[in-house]
């Protein structure tokens, strides 16, 4: 097992200290109740030579209405942005958010899912930057560039990523294990905040994305989640499970999970139930406990 897909605070610490320019760090942090929230607290202090991309705007594509609420940006329109910002195929790339995993393991997904391999999160995001006494920066403006811009080729990882029809295909296969990483009461049906039907796809199990954090933020040892998520497959391959979530978003926290455990091959729903419901003919649970 490796937890190659993290780095600690010291470690980046050290990186940035020794060798600045041997990483992009990209900062993702975002609020879905305050989608503004991101770009203004990256102003008022983030990592040293960090670049800031939004969940909506950078690492997102419009919406349609029948897409989900963070649709993913075309394979191209994704490699522009990378490309923009210094990012190659073989570029090392740090992503870190506000310390919920959310955000970062999002943008972890795409980056590897389009073809760059070299990807790490900062465990514990900046929280456990600023709990180990860390300096920030400010920026008012854009940031200064730090990377020259690269060339990025697309190299698509196809069997990361489900579509709604594959979804909906293998509804009821055994060889289809779909994990929900929202909230419980979301889950059940009990209250949805943020899309206009409750609820989940017929056959899911709930493993909320919390359930893989420490109670400062950073992710339980690897043995511990391979334990638990090993409870969940019950003897399964992992390349049966299809990680969603209500957009897209804290699924892949779930993903990155596993990745840290040792167990490799699970895909995204990246549409995930904003997605699903979309289309009122797609079956929907509700549990009353």
């Amino acid at each position: 097992m490796s937890q190659s897909h993290l780095i600690d605070v010291s470690e980046l610490s050290a990186l940035l200290a020794q060798a600045p320019e041997r990483c992009v760090l990209i900062d993702c942090r975002f609020d879905l109740a305050q989608p503004e929230w991101g770009d203004a607290a990256y102003r008022h202090g983030h990592l040293p030579g960090a670049i800031y991309l939004s969940l909506d705007a950078d690492l997102s594509a419009p919406l349609t209405g029948s897409n989900g609420r963070h649709p993913l940006p075309s394979p191209q329109t994704f490699a522009a942005t990378l490309a923009r910002i210094g990012v190659g195929n073989e570029s090392l790339v740090v992503v870190y958010d506000q310390g919920v995993a959310m955000m970062a393991a999002r943008l972890w997904w795409m980056l590897r899912w389009i073809g760059c391999r070299n990807v790490r999160v900062l465990d514990g995001g900046l929280a456990a930057w600023q709990a180990a006494g860390l300096p920030l920066a400010s920026s008012s403006g854009k940031p200064a560039e730090v990377h020259k811009p690269e060339a990025f080729d697309v190299r698509l990882q196809p069997s990361m990523l489900r579509s709604v029809e594959q979804v909906l295909q293998a509804l009821g296969q055994d060889d289809q294990i779909l994990l929900d990483a929202r909230a419980e009461e979301r889950f059940l049906g009990e209250a949805e905040p943020l899309d206009p039907v409750a609820g989940h796809i017929p056959g899911a199990l709930n493993r909320p994305f919390m359930q893989n954090l420490m109670p400062d933020g950073t992710f339980k040892p690897a043995a511990q989640l391979k334990r638990e998520f090993e409870a969940l497959l019950q003897g399964r391959p992992p390349e049966q499970l299809v990680h969603q979530c209500g957009s897209g978003v804290s699924a892949a926290v779930n993903m990155l999970a596993m990745e840290i455990a040792g167990l490799t091959g699970s895909s995204l729903y990246a549409g995930s139930w904003s997605e699903w419901v979309s289309d009122p003919s797609r079956p929907v649970v509700t549990h009353q406990r």
